[in-house]
């Protein structure tokens, strides 16, 4: 099955469901965006109802919430603004798992020197973003994408827009991610 494609992207000001990939493109590795804490999977997404990865994953990771969201023009109520509020930066205190069964979308991310990082989900990508993590998120050009939310306990949607560096849940994140590559660790 195909990789997860990530990106550096351009700082063009135009529609933000374009593709913004530097010229030339500037290809992220699944390994970068592990040491920033993101997780995927590649499943397979017409067999979500029983996939025992899928499972398996819920179970060890403790994602006893589901749910299914379409998002598109036809069937989400004032969807412009929805977009436009998806795709203001923001972190979340816990962390935002996204099952994409159809369509697609992007998640874009801020690396450790503070540059976007653009994510293409497609049907059979699973994703995990960390609580703390600046992101954001729109539909790309198709216009549509079929989620599963999973979530740890009843879910909490809140969206913390930044500056947030006093949260508790991005001061975690900076410890446990958020030193450069290369910074010498104080000796203790």
């Amino acid at each position: 099955m195909a990789i997860l494609q990530a990106w550096f992207m351009d700082d063009i000001p135009n529609d933000p469901q374009l593709p913004h990939q530097l010229n030339p493109n500037q290809s992220v590795s699944p390994a970068y965006l592990s040491d920033l804490g993101v997780l995927n999977w590649k499943l397979n997404p017409d067999k979500y109802e029983d996939d025992q990865e899928l499972d398996k994953i819920r179970a060890d990771r403790g994602y006893n919430y589901m749910d299914l969201l379409d998002l598109c023009p036809e069937k989400v109520e004032n969807y412009e603004q929805k977009l436009k509020n998806f795709y203001t930066e923001h972190i979340h205190a816990d962390e935002e798992i996204r099952y994409c069964l159809e369509g697609s979308g992007y998640f874009d991310i801020r690396d450790k020197d503070d540059r976007w990082i653009r994510i293409w989900i497609k049907a059979g990508d699973l994703i995990i973003l960390p609580a703390g993590i600046y992101h954001r998120f729109t539909l790309d050009t198709s216009n549509y994408i079929k989620l599963m939310r999973l979530f740890v306990g009843e879910p909490v949607w809140t969206a913390y827009n930044r500056p947030q560096e006093e949260h508790p849940a991005r001061r975690n994140y900076m410890i446990n991610f958020g030193q450069k590559i290369g910074t010498p660790l104080e000796a203790h």
